[in-house]
């Protein structure tokens, strides 16, 4: 009898006395499929395949109908540094966005002061072709209101203010 088995077994034997127990090992096994499932689906627990990760200097990209891609920028709140995915909007029939996430340059700790990476993800809807664009706000810009409403404070100091840096980005989806 191997281990596995040996475990099934006494396991079985211990749930016969014990509710607790019973309960126990159930949840146990509830946690293992959740794990294999997990496991199975890369981490994502959707088996869907990664997004494909864009360089944000490289202004065209493709796709597939139904691909996911990503565009990652940097970007440090504590120097009043935001990107935005700013209007015009990409072609919904084409690409919609599916999402942001930031992390942190420095891992999971927080450190103050530093940067992070915001990646903004989409997904191909349908062919043709749309524009991307991100908007690049510092201190010294003239961004009012980007990105759904959130305000960009203004400067504190005597900066000359500037037009935002805007990236257009040309998607095709085949």
């Amino acid at each position: 009898m191997d281990s596995t088995t040996r475990t099934a077994c006494t396991s079985r034997r211990r749930s016969r006395r014990s509710p607790w127990r019973r309960g126990r090992a159930a949840g146990g096994a509830v946690a293992a499929v959740a794990l294999l499932a997990l496991v199975a689906g890369c981490g994502s627990g959707t088996g869907e395949p990664a997004p494909v990760a864009h360089p944000t200097d490289q202004p065209r990209i493709s796709a597939k109908v139904g691909q996911r891609f990503t565009l990652t920028v940097h970007e440090n709140a504590s120097t009043r540094e935001h990107w935005y995915l700013s209007d015009p909007r990409p072609d919904a029939g084409v690409v919609r966005e599916r999402g942001r996430h930031s992390a942190s340059d420095s891992g999971d700790a927080h450190v103050a002061g530093g940067g992070s990476s915001l990646t903004f993800t989409f997904e191909a809807t349908g062919r043709g072709s749309t524009r991307i664009v991100l908007t690049h706000c510092t201190f010294a810009t003239t961004c009012a209101e980007q990105g759904g409403g959130t305000p960009v404070p203004s400067p504190t100091g005597a900066v000359r203010q500037s037009a935002p840096k805007r990236v257009t980005y040309t998607v095709t989806v085949r």
